[in-house]
């Protein structure tokens, strides 16, 4: 039996299992591209964030754009005046909005796994249905055709059923686990920033470009004067 008998044989049901297998296969596909660690939370960032901050070259800007990791720095350092209690309320709240993101499609994939079993159990008892109803009719002995038929559409529905969920399953369980581990290393990198901010006696004075601006690390000696610590006992 081909894929095409298969979809004959399953009956009306193969098509709301074929669309919920064309959309868990977009969802696998999409967030295997996009929760990828170094693209969400680069390693290393937060050690070159507290780098530029020693040299006075931190670029918000720059940071934000880096990555979500990179946005979520960027909301904590500019509450660094207000101090280390603002500035984890701040990392906070942009850490839970980029795992809201990287929880995008995750519950449209845990109900394709959840229903497309019960879809196919659907299958399967409409297709004994229509089997006993071959079997009590009068001619049911001869009618052995459409008994072959209510138990194809009862098996292949089913079998379908689980060939959709299985994989949907396996793929939900593991970005759930992989979003963990991108948010620990989050609140790792996020944690070296505070810890540094923490023990700084300076006050941190961010710059703020526009596109089309070179980096930091394009600009030789001129970020100094736009980011830079001013000690605390010069400021005013």
């Amino acid at each position: 039996m081909d894929m095409m008998d298969a979809l004959i044989a399953g009956g009306w049901l193969m098509v709301p299992l074929l669309g919920c297998s064309l959309v868990a296969t977009v969802i696998i596909i999409e967030r295997l591209w996009t929760l990828r660690t170094r693209r969400i939370a680069p390693y290393g960032l937060g050690q070159e964030v507290c780098r530029l901050a020693a040299r006075g070259q931190v670029n918000l800007y720059w940071l934000e754009g880096h990555s979500p990791l990179g946005g979520v720095l960027a909301a904590g350092l500019r509450n660094a005046r207000l101090g280390h209690e603002q500035v984890r309320a701040r990392l906070q709240e942009a850490a839970t909005a980029v795992i809201h993101d990287m929880e995008r499609f995750l519950s449209p994939l845990g109900t394709i796994a959840a229903i497309t079993p019960l879809i196919g159990l659907l299958g399967t008892v409409v297709g004994m249905i229509d089997v006993f109803a071959v079997i009590v009719s009068t001619d049911g002995v001869s009618r052995t055709a459409d008994l072959a038929g209510g138990i194809s559409r009862a098996l292949v529905t089913t079998a379908a059923g689980l060939t959709v969920a299985i994989p949907s399953l396996m793929f939900h369980r593991y970005f759930q686990r992989r979003i963990e581990d991108i948010t620990v290393r989050m609140e790792e990198q996020a944690g070296q920033v505070v810890e540094y901010l923490a023990h700084y006696p300076g006050e941190l004075v961010l710059a703020e470009r526009h596109a089309g601006e070179t980096s930091p690390e394009t600009q030789g000696d001129r970020p100094e004067a736009d980011c830079h610590f001013a000690p605390r006992e010069n400021l005013p």
